[in-house]
Formats: structure tokens, sequence, C-alpha cells
């Protein structure tokens, strides 16, 4: 597997119409659009549902206009009760963690640029491409149904715990045909995974060009390759599980339901089951999942600020391996999210070691990224100014993680802020500020067009302020007792701290407004931005060796042959200050 041959030409023929061009496309490039549109109307949907719970926590009995038309019975008159608010957060979550950091860094990007990037003509199993992106097109449809049935959508929360989300309408508004919405979604979303997950690691092992070895690979596509090998596990157990909880719901199974249960003063007709067991299989999946979120951002930061420095890391490979160890010990760390089940204290101290030891390769990542930034000659663009602000998030949110690995502290603050304050930065926010970099790196590539610098900009200061203004408040909150998921804290003893809560609120407002200004950055531009050269950086990765945006073969009639390294940057006596991997310019020495 160290090099791959020239593969042969021509893996499906030219698209015909505007359907098989557009629609039912089996081009790698139009699916990650694709991908990345679907992320777009998520991200802003789920925003659009953050708004609403905010201005609800600060303002409990405010009317909130056209509220009502969502949900008479979840906002009569327009104000939210208490139930709804419950069904947001669960929306709201769901549609980011699954929809958006999943979808945007990992299958958007990843499907536009692992191919191009390996010098393939387009993934290994193009229908299979196909049917992932619409498999997950009919997983977002069907969570969407969950805002127009009935009942409503679930109040269970994106973790969809059991027993609850498992015994139906007892359980409350929501839980029964809104629940089912949600276990079917995530079903069809697992599925789609996994045929992404199989497809990029054969595309990878497979398709690569005549000499690129492994380590001639970008450092994103091996943040690509690595997320898929995670994600091949990860769906592959979250699926099964989502099963087992709709044969709970419908079929008169017992997975996760214990005998003499009683919800709602009704005794549900189930024994044997074991709540835990959701518990298990599902964080199994979770904690995985936020490294299928935020290893694709380190893959694409770390490929924009080796462009941005003009010179490479400290070392790329320790990059990799750092990698690599992150996603073998994500395997070894879910128990930490049920400290509070009643586990054995041994087996919380055996959870809470892994979980301490993962932050060794974070930090080395860290080290290098930071290393690597001192002294450089840095160019300031919106991309890298993305690139470092993800470097940022991840620290001030990870150095949170190291309290909620004790489970004598995460006992006291599991349900809390804090919490929420933790894995929003570490894992919401970082893994978009490198969706961000990635867009404003790649757009004169994917459509011939700059996006606009000043905006970029903008966007970029106000969403880093913003963010910070929202989430850091958030720990505080979390040391002094502020439970998370409450509707409001008007009688409670939160009460003297709900000035905070509004601050947060118009910091959110601010900050979520300010994406308006990307939104339109990324229209105004597709149609008026400045036209891009072809290689606009002056990269040297394969992209960057064909035209804007590229042909429907990539690279046409050619194969490239790669001769380098990826990242040949400060190199003297070439034309530039760089060497492209395809090219047979021979490397005499590095600058500093």
């Amino acid at each position: 597997m160290a090099e791959s041959s020239v593969q042969p030409a021509h893996v499906h023929a030219p698209p015909e119409g505007f359907i098989r061009k557009h629609v039912f496309s089996l081009d790698h490039k139009v699916i990650g659009k694709q991908y990345y549109a679907l992320a777009i109307v998520a991200v802003f949907t789920g925003m659009f549902l953050s708004w609403l719970m905010r201005i609800h926590l600060v303002w409990p009995t405010a009317k909130i206009p056209g509220l009502e038309l969502l949900s008479k019975a979840g906002a009569p008159g327009g104000v939210m009760t208490p139930e709804y608010y419950l069904s947001l957060l669960t929306m709201h979550g769901t549609l980011m963690v699954f929809f958006v950091l999943t979808n945007a860094p990992f299958a958007a990007f990843g499907n536009y640029f692992l191919p191009i990037q390996i010098g393939a003509e387009d993934m290994a199993f193009p229908r299979f491409n196909m049917m992932s992106f619409w498999t997950t097109f009919v997983a977002w449809v069907v969570l969407m149904l969950a805002f127009v049935i009935p009942d409503g959508p679930p109040i269970s929360g994106w973790t969809m715990y059991a027993p609850l989300s498992a015994v139906g309408k007892d359980a409350g508004p929501g839980m029964q045909w809104g629940a089912s919405c949600w276990a079917v979604s995530i079903a069809f979303f697992c599925a789609a995974s996994l045929l992404g997950a199989l497809n990029f690691i054969a595309t990878t092992l497979d398709l690569r060009a005549k000499g690129m070895t492994l380590m001639r690979m970008p450092l994103c596509t091996w943040a690509w390759f690595i997320t898929s090998c995670i994600s091949l596990l990860a769906f592959a157990v979250l699926l099964p599980a989502c099963i087992l909880l709709i044969l709970d719901r419908h079929a008169g199974t017992s997975f996760f339901i214990p005998a003499g249960l009683v919800i709602s003063d009704r005794v549900q007709p189930h024994s044997g089951g074991s709540p835990l067991l959701w518990q298990h299989l599902f964080w199994f999946f979770g904690h995985p999942e936020v490294y299928i979120a935020i290893l694709p951002s380190m893959g694409i930061v770390s490929h924009i600020l080796v462009n941005s420095m003009r010179k490479p890391l400290l070392s790329a490979k320790v990059v990799i391996y750092s990698m690599m160890s992150i996603g073998f010990l994500s395997y070894m760390v879910w128990g930490h999210h049920m400290f509070l089940s009643g586990m054995n204290p041994m087996s919380a101290l055996a959870f809470s070691f892994p979980t301490l030891t993962i932050t060794i390769p974070a930090t080395i990542l860290t080290l290098v990224w930071v290393g690597s930034l001192y002294g450089a000659n840095i160019q300031i663009n919106s991309a890298s100014l993305f690139a470092i602000g993800f470097i940022s998030m991840f620290v001030s949110g990870g150095v949170s993680g190291f309290f909620l690995a004790q489970p004598s502290i995460d006992i006291y603050l599991h349900a809390t802020y804090f919490v929420v304050g933790h894995f929003h930065m570490v894992m919401g926010v970082a893994s978009l500020f490198g969706v961000f970099a990635g867009t404003y790196f790649w757009y004169p590539k994917m459509t011939g067009r700059y996006l606009s610098e000043g905006l970029g900009k903008l966007h970029f200061w106000i969403t880093f302020i913003g963010t910070y203004c929202i989430f850091m408040p958030f720990h505080y909150l979390g040391l002094i007792g502020n439970v998370r998921r409450y509707q409001s804290f008007v009688d409670d003893f939160m009460a003297p701290y709900l000035p905070l809560h509004k601050f947060i609120t118009i910091a959110a407002l601010i900050t979520g407004g300010a994406q308006l200004i990307f939104l339109f950055n990324l229209i105004y531009s597709h149609f008026k931005g400045k036209v891009a050269p072809d290689n606009p950086w002056n990269a040297t990765t394969l992209e960057w060796s064909i035209p804007s945006p590229p042909p429907w073969n990539n690279f046409g009639d050619r194969h490239p042959i790669v001769y380098h390294d990826p990242y040949q940057y400060g190199v003297k006596g070439s034309k530039g200050d760089f060497v492209m991997q395809d090219s047979p310019e021979q490397v005499i020495a590095s600058g500093d």
C-alpha cells in the first residue's frame, strides 16, 4: 500500500443533462457541494432554534411572533412552553452534531478534495457516493418531519436517553411519533455515513496517483482518512442501537426498558431491559463522534497554516501520528459520559485515565501548530485568521476537559452549563472555524472566484469575539451550579444570574447575525466575486494544479505523477518559493 499505480481513465461517463449533472450526480465534486449546501441549511436552522431558546430562557413569558405557526401546542399565542423548549433543544443538538459537524468538514470537503489531492479521477464507488448523500438527505427530511407531525419534536434531548425515549407517548410531548422520526432519521444517517466511510477508505488506499505514497498525502487527506476509519466503527454501533430503539417503541421488545417501570402513572408493559445499555451503545459512538467532527478541521487547519506560513510544520509526521493516536484512543473513553450512571468507582478510574491520556496527542498537535507559527511571516487573510482562531477555540475549550475527566469533579459539573460550554467550544465552534477556514481557502478552486476578504475579516472578528462572549460565561455558570436544560430561572436560585444570561443571549444574536455576512459573501461572490487564477495561494498540492473550477474528470486525460512531499515551501532556487507536488523540478534546499 506504500504506493499506488496509475489508475485507468474515466471511472464513469461525463454527465449529460441537468439531473445527472446537478441532482443525481456521480461527480464527487458535485456531491461535496450538495453536502455543503445541506450543512448550510442545517446550521442556519440549528442557529435559529438556538436563538428561540436563548430568547425564551431570559424572557420566558415573551411572545415570539410567528412561533405559534410552528407549533400551536408548543407555543400557544407565541409563548413557548417548557416542553417545547426541550423539543427545540433536541432538534438543535441533533442538527448541529449530525448534519453540520459531520457533514461539513468531513463529507463536504472530503468528497470534493480527497480524490483530487491523491490524484484520482473520482471516488472509488461513485454510485455509493451518490447514494450516501441522498440517504443523508432523506435522514434530514425525516428529522424535519418532526416539526409538522401532530405531537411535534421529541423532548428527550439529542442523546435520546432510554427508557423515556423507548416507551412512546407516556414519556411526554413529542415522544410518540417525534421520537420515532428521530430514531429513523439517525438510522438512515448512520447507513449513509457507513457507505461514505467505506468509499473514503477504498479511494485513499487504492486510487492514489503514481508517486503518491501515504506519507506524501496532504495532512487534510490524512485527517479525512483517519476520520473515515473512526466512522466505520462508530456508526456501525449507533445504527443497530437505533434499530433496537425502534423495536422497543413499536415491536414490543425490551432492550432498554426494565420491568416494573411506571411513567405517567402507567406501568410499562416491558421487562428485562437495561437503560444503561443505550448509554453504552450511544456513547461508544458519541465520543468518537467528537473526533469525527474535529479531526477533519485539524487537517484542514494544518494544511492552510503551512501555506500561510510559507514553511513546513515542525513535523508533519508527528501531526499524522497524533491524529492516529486520537482516533485510536477515542474508543477507550466513552465511559466518562456516564460517571453519574452509578458505575463502579474502579470503572470510572479506568475511563478517567485514557480520557486524560487522549489529551497528550492533542497537546502535541497544539505545540506543533504554535511552534511552527513562532517566527513565521504568516500571510494574514480570512482563511489563516480562522485557522489561528481554530487553535484558540480548541485550546480554550479543551482545557476545561481536564476537569470533566476527573470523576469526583465531573459529578458536580456534569449536568451544568460547564459541560455545555466545553463541548460547544472544543467540538462545535472549533470545528466550524475549520470549516470557515476551508471555505475561504478553497472557494477560489471550487468556483473560480475569490470570497470578499473585507467581509471575511469582519465575519471572523465578530464570530471570534462573540463566541468567547457566549461560551466562556457558560463555564462560570456551571461552576456556580447552573443546571443545563432548565427552560427558565425566574423563580429559581439562579435568578440573580439572569443578567449574565441576557448578556449571553445578546452576544448569541449578534454572533448569529454575523453568519448572515458569511452567507451573503458566499452567494454574492459566486456571481460577482473577483476572478481567481488556478493557484491563487501559490500552494503545492495537486488540487492547485488543475483549472478552477475543476473539470468533471479532474485531471482530464492525464495522470499526475507525484515527485515531492506535499509542503515544499521556502525552496531556494525554484521559480517561486514553492515546488508543486507534480513538478519534476529538483528540490535543492529549504529556506527558513
